[in-house]
């Protein structure tokens, strides 16, 4: 028995399925930028923190570091609302992502303040700055510059991490590619059109990450 293919029967359904793509870039924008909140603020923890903070912070990377994402936010949108807590399906997935994605960016961020030389924080001491003036105006600048291009890395994963989402009905990509498959069993056409276009989009990000390096930072980001 041989299967064939019929392109014709989903190709009404693109339209739709692109419309996927502004949700994916949401939840990935959403996600990255409050993940590197997380772990800016994590490592400033650990390089300048009492040892307390720094004991907390380390139990948060390794909780989110050592279980697997959907594991996150299954206890997000099913487990909270046991105590109360209600979480829309997007903001579950939304928040799951965040927490996770800053478990990582501490690590990349923490690496990024231990590169920062010793004679630039007695600069800033120097010039009466205090800590989060120090924080703000001399470790920032020089980690977005130095960690452009694993930082460009981790927001394409986010992209392509989104797609979890769409066991949670979120309709972004994957989600969307659900519906369509639902209704016209083509399984194979819709989600070959799916693949195509998760690589059309993080090629066309990472042309723009890689554009934004060079024109801001005049580095180049060696994104996925």
């Amino acid at each position: 028995m041989f299967y064939t293919l019929q392109y014709g029967q989903v190709i009404g359904y693109v339209p739709y399925l692109l419309g996927g793509a502004i949700l994916t870039l949401q939840l990935a924008a959403i996600s990255f930028v409050a993940g590197a909140a997380i772990g800016l603020v994590n490592a400033a923890v650990l390089s300048f923190g009492p040892r307390p903070a720094r004991i907390l912070v380390r139990i948060y990377v390794t909780f989110f570091l050592n279980t697997p994402l959907l594991v996150q936010v299954f206890f997000l949108f099913f487990v909270l609302p046991e105590v109360g807590i209600l979480l829309s399906p997007f903001t579950a997935v939304a928040l799951g992502m965040s927490l996770n994605a800053g478990a990582y960016l501490t690590e990349i961020e923490r690496a990024g303040f231990q590169s920062i030389r010793r004679t630039e924080f007695d600069a800033a001491e120097t010039l009466g700055f205090t800590l989060v003036q120090t924080i703000w105006y001399v470790i920032v600048p020089h980690v977005v510059k130095a960690l452009f291009p694993p930082l460009s890395n981790q927001f394409i994963i986010q992209v392509m991490t989104t797609s979890l989402a769409a066991i949670f009905a979120v309709e972004e990509l994957t989600g969307r590619a659900y519906n369509i498959n639902a209704e016209t069993f083509r399984t194979l056409e819709i989600f070959s059109i799916l693949a195509v276009v998760y690589i059309a989009l993080t090629l066309v990000v990472s042309a723009a990450l890689a554009l934004a390096g060079r024109h801001l930072f005049r580095v180049k980001a060696k994104v996925l």
